[in-house]
């Protein structure tokens, strides 16, 4: 792994983020496909064609379906998927305290029941690091405990402490499966999660603590809208300087703006997608409704601008009666389109901070993007 940041405009950064499976070109949007694939019938191959960097996948949903065991026979997910570049899988811990609504926090790790179909599991680090090794994926995300916002300092201080002790644990295991034969990938990069709730010293201290440990990469997790940015410039001086920062589940194109000027290298989140599955539609002139009666004689694309492979061939009066008459295409030339409009948007901003024109270039995009028409 080699990260190398070439510009700077301020905080913000360009860099270039060299992987066993290739390389990204920072900051980059990381498309999330949650089972192997993006929700709307895209398939790995799409990729390519909206200008996909890198692939996200599930470790919680793999772990279940079909099962992580099952996927390493296949030879891991790059095989598994088709997708030949740049895979994250997070480490499933999100999931494990969002969607379980039975669990049992201890010190070893978390014990909880499927969402599917209610048997027991259990969760730690090492457990974690063993299936994020045999899905074989490029970058595999620590073993952290995600804290419900609002939270209580003391918990919040409690809870640290042990994200900090099972990322020791997380990078022991690592170190031990890419030492084994039959391991996939035993280039497999390790990045840690600094947590600490809304406190300011406690995600400084965290930060502190896991930057000690020389991993590949660092995010910023478990943050809500409204304290994002304050915590990103706080915590921002002490993750080191030489390594890729994530901010994870991150955001509108205006968040991403913001934290791109605050120093962050990648982003991922499920939002465009969602909603373009509801017709719901990013454009550079602010974010549009397809299922919205003035568009039913409209035959331009969603976005003038746009030369993505939807906007090329199909209008906006074409798409919205797709959605009318429930054709799944319709969330498919959707999905198409925002991911395009997201990763082009990152294009645009890695110019602007080549270019030195970046602040110019978020103080006139950062609200219109994430206006609605």
């Amino acid at each position: 792994m080699k990260f190398t940041v070439i510009k700077k405009e301020g905080t913000a950064r360009r860099g270039v983020f060299e992987t066993v499976h290739g390389t990204v070109q920072t900051p980059a949007f990381m498309n999330v496909a949650t089972c192997g694939a993006i929700k709307g019938a895209v398939s790995s191959y799409d990729l390519k064609d909206i200008h996909c960097q890198v692939q996200l996948c599930n470790t919680y949903h793999l772990h279940l379906r079909p099962g992580d065991e099952l996927v390493k026979e296949f030879g891991g997910l790059h095989k598994f998927t088709g997708w030949d570049g740049p895979i994250l899988t997070d480490s499933g811990g999100f999931q494990v305290f969002s969607l379980a609504k039975l669990r049992k926090i201890k010190e070893e790790g978390v014990y909880f029941s499927s969402h599917i179909d209610g048997r027991k599991i259990f969760m730690g680090p090492e457990e974690s690091m063993r299936i994020q090794s045999n899905l074989g994926s490029t970058i595999a995300m620590a073993f952290d405990e995600c804290v419900e916002n609002p939270a209580k300092y003391e918990y919040s201080e409690q809870s640290c402490a042990r994200t900090a002790r099972w990322l020791e644990r997380c990078k022991a295991e690592m170190d031990r499966l890419n030492s084994l034969p039959d391991t996939i990938n035993k280039d497999q990069l390790l990045f840690g999660i600094n947590q600490g709730c809304t406190f300011d010293d406690l995600r400084i201290e965290h930060m502190k603590r896991i930057a000690e440990l020389n991993l590949d990469g660092y995010a910023i997790g478990g943050l809500a809208v409204g304290d994002m940015y304050r915590i990103i410039s706080a915590v921002e001086p002490y993750m080191p300087a030489d390594k890729p920062r994530y901010l994870m589940g991150v955001g509108t194109p205006g968040n991403i703006l913001e934290g791109v000027s605050r120093g962050v290298d990648l982003f991922d989140c499920v939002m465009p997608s969602r909603n373009a599955r509801h017709g719901h539609l990013f454009t550079m002139g602010g974010i549009i409704n397809l299922n919205n009666a003035k568009y039913e004689r409209d035959l331009r694309p969603i976005d003038p601008e746009c030369s993505c492979p939807t906007c090329r061939r199909h209008s906006r009066a074409y798409i919205r009666h797709l959605f009318k008459s429930g054709e799944m295409l319709a969330m498919r030339l959707c999905v198409m389109h925002n991911l395009w409009f997201y990763n082009t948007l990152m294009e645009k901003i890695r110019q602007s901070l080549e270019d030195g024109t970046f602040m110019e270039f978020k103080e006139k995009y950062t609200d219109l993007l994430d206006t609605r028409i």
